[in-house]
């Protein structure tokens, strides 16, 4: 028990720690990507390859309440389009990352979030038609799957991706929400016997930090949740692109 404490050195630490545990609660249930703004926070606090173990813990918690609020909400065709080249990305990303240093590895992590934000923007500023076109491509749905299972394993980085699918889908903000979180939770529970048995970033002391921020990610969860239900839908989609923008030049920055 004591040893867990000690992953933490610091009350600005442990609020640091909390704060991102009720962002990935707000994620989770709604404003996709506001989570992403805790990757480059816990990278700082534990480390860029470490810090994807601790934080996978918090997410399958975190995915738990939006699956159980969102169960008949999602799509499963979406998720099955995504599925099956999301894993192959997610082999891919594991290989890699046993050969890469923690420094390489914050890069990684940023790249690939800058990779959504460019096709976000490449997909911004299509007509309606050429975005029709695209998405009808039997190859679009594999492309997304593969980046997401990549950057979901190199450093818990999915969700700008992720965004921009969904985006382009022009799903309501419900269904957006809920397809979202039942898809990242497939990947998210195929990571932990890799992550445990691999990469060995797994540990009782970080299950424990977990627990602690449980009560912070209901209360982000909660947020969120209220959160999404206000919005109205244009402004919905705007906050998403802020975010993905906001969370990739935090990463990089920092």
């Amino acid at each position: 028990m004591a040893e867990a404490f000690q992953l933490i050195s610091s009350p600005s630490g442990w609020a640091i720690y909390f704060l991102c545990a009720a962002l990935i609660g707000m994620s989770k249930t709604g404003i996709q990507n506001v989570g992403t703004l805790a990757v480059p926070l816990f990278a700082m606090l534990f480390g860029a390859k470490y810090s994807t173990g601790i934080v996978l813990l918090l997410l399958c918690f975190a995915d738990l309440i939006a699956v159980v609020y969102y169960r008949k909400a999602f799509l499963w065709h979406e998720v099955k389009k995504l599925l099956p080249a999301a894993l192959v990305g997610l082999a891919f990303g594991l290989f890699l990352g046993n050969y890469v240093p923690d420094k390489t590895f914050k890069i990684l992590m940023g790249s690939c979030i800058i990779l959504g934000i460019g096709i976000m923007l490449g997909l911004e500023r299509s007509s309606r038609a050429q975005q029709d076109r695209l998405i009808q491509h039997r190859w679009y749905s594999p492309i997304f799957g593969f980046i997401l299972g990549f950057s979901t394993m190199i450093g818990n980085a999915a969700g700008p991706a992720l965004s921009v699918y969904m985006l382009s889908k022009r799903l309501d903000k419900i269904t957006f929400a809920a397809t979202s979180a039942w898809f990242i939770m497939i990947l998210n529970l195929s990571k932990i016997p890799l992550q445990a048995f691999v990469w060995h970033n797994l540990s009782w002391n970080g299950f424990i930090l977990n627990l602690l921020a449980l009560p912070f990610i209901l209360l982000g969860g909660l947020i969120g949740i209220r959160i999404v239900h206000l919005l109205p839908e244009k402004q919905f989609r705007l906050l998403i692109m802020i975010l993905v923008v906001f969370s990739a030049i935090l990463l990089i920055a920092l």
